[in-house]
């Protein structure tokens, strides 16, 4: 693939203006039965996203294009499996390879629409999960809708990295910028393997080693930051260069889920209305882990007292490390991710961590985007809440294992939570946008 994948790269370097096409078609056929599995769509994304972070597409349009293509992908391998069924089986491809149809059709039948949300970010499963789905005649509307929001949360996390790589790029940045950031991810990618690895060896004490490999980055930051300035100040820099007023309007939607008030009601609202459904041991673990988290990041904010970016008109008084909106957002979503992974296989409660992370990074990184903290401050805030809430769930497993929650449950909590979000987001949106201008 690589003579190819580089005729493509400097094809596309000396015709920017089929780039747009270029990451709609990629992405469309990642999305794609059949042709998902065949095409390495994920490395063609990734390079075709770095190209338009290169400063020939902004990062709006990119996701936008990576999105509807995703989406269109989904419509066409659906439409496939609702008008062939069964006969779906004797098309090339899938004549001599059953087994891609066959994983799909077990795990869409064993977990239903959640199968299309989780499937999303597991390669083997994602193009064929929709077509699956046309075959035992999921009602469109239902399918279309979950497939909006599996779309969005998979551009986002396939997309982005990509954009952000090719727009550090092309912008001047400070002298050890790049050798801090390998720092930086490299640990975290150390930090994310060892944890995956332990889990899917089966190690006893797994949780309680995520909770230590997460108190051991977090010790790390906590004493080289002030060693991480430049990695800070550029990666400041390079995302203010990309500011415009459309998405400023989203990142402060997005932001102000994260607001402690927000954060405050809807961790109360989620104890009580386990309390209220007597399920004592999930409570506890959510109570302890969001209580414990926010009493943490209080504490640390005041010994350290680091001050906050220079961006904001009116910049904020409050201290910065490390960042309360995302160490409360990662402990709400980690704790939700928790409770709905149980009972559940390996792979899948993994696939539900994943799903956690991809809210609360969202709300975490419209702090670095609107300029109200440093992105050492965000790690730090993520890296608390994953210490306090894996060692939570270590202590509260340690005789018994939490069991899964009546399904009933879920369909009672989600809509809750889903409307107590959205009107957070929308609450007083006018006065945040002025309070967030730059």
């Amino acid at each position: 693939m690589g003579p190819w994948l580089d005729s493509m790269t400097a094809w596309l370097t000396t015709h920017p203006q089929w780039l747009a096409a270029a990451v709609f078609v990629v992405a469309c056929v990642e999305c794609l039965a059949i042709a998902g599995l065949i095409v390495p769509g994920t490395v063609l994304l990734f390079t075709i996203a770095v190209l338009a972070g290169n400063g020939a597409l902004s990062l709006g349009e990119t996701l936008l294009l990576g999105f509807f293509g995703g989406v269109l992908g989904d419509v066409m391998s659906y439409l496939l499996g609702r008008r062939f069924h069964q006969n779906i089986r004797r098309l090339p491809g899938l004549r001599h390879h059953p087994e891609w149809l066959n994983g799909a059709e077990t795990y869409f039948q064993r977990y239903g629409i959640v199968s299309l949300l989780v499937g999303r970010f597991i390669g083997p499963l994602r193009p064929m999960l929709p077509m699956v789905a046309g075959m035992f005649d999921m009602p469109f509307v239902r399918f279309f809708a979950v497939s909006l929001l599996a779309a969005a949360g998979w551009s986002l996390a396939y997309i982005l990295p990509g954009w952000a790589t090719g727009a550090a790029i092309r912008l001047p940045l400070p002298e050890g910028f790049w050798p801090q950031a390998g720092v930086v991810m490299g640990s975290l990618a150390v930090l994310i393997g060892l944890s995956i690895n332990s889990s899917l060896r089966g190690h006893r004490q797994a949780t309680l080693l995520m909770s230590g490999l997460s108190l051991l980055m977090l010790s790390g930051l906590f004493i080289g930051y002030p060693y991480l300035s430049q990695f800070d100040q550029g990666l400041i820099a390079l995302v203010q260069e990309h500011r415009n007023p459309d998405l400023d309007r989203i990142m402060v939607m997005i932001t102000q889920i994260g607001e402690f008030r927000a954060m405050f009601i809807i961790s109360a609202a989620l104890t009580l209305f386990l309390l209220a459904l007597r399920q004592w041991r999930h409570a506890l673990f959510a109570g302890t882990t969001l209580m414990c988290t926010a009493l943490a990041n209080t504490g640390s904010k005041w010994f350290f007292a680091r001050i906050r970016p220079e961006v904001l008109t009116e910049p904020l008084t409050s201290f910065s490390m490390p960042s309360g909106h995302s160490s409360g957002s990662f402990a709400l979503f980690l704790t939700l991710a928790v409770l709905a992974g149980r009972g559940q296989p390996l792979r899948m409660r993994l696939t539900w961590l994943l799903l956690g992370c991809l809210p609360a990074a969202s709300i975490a990184v419209s702090r670095v985007y609107l300029g109200a903290h440093w992105p050492t401050d965000i790690l730090a805030g993520a890296m608390l809440a994953a210490c306090i809430c894996a060692a939570s769930l270590s202590l509260i497993q340690r005789h018994t294992p939490l069991q899964p929650m009546p399904a009933k449950a879920w369909w009672l909590l989600l809509p809750t939570m889903l409307f107590i979000c959205s009107f957070m987001a929308m609450r007083h949106l006018p006065h945040a946008l002025t309070r967030y201008a730059y």
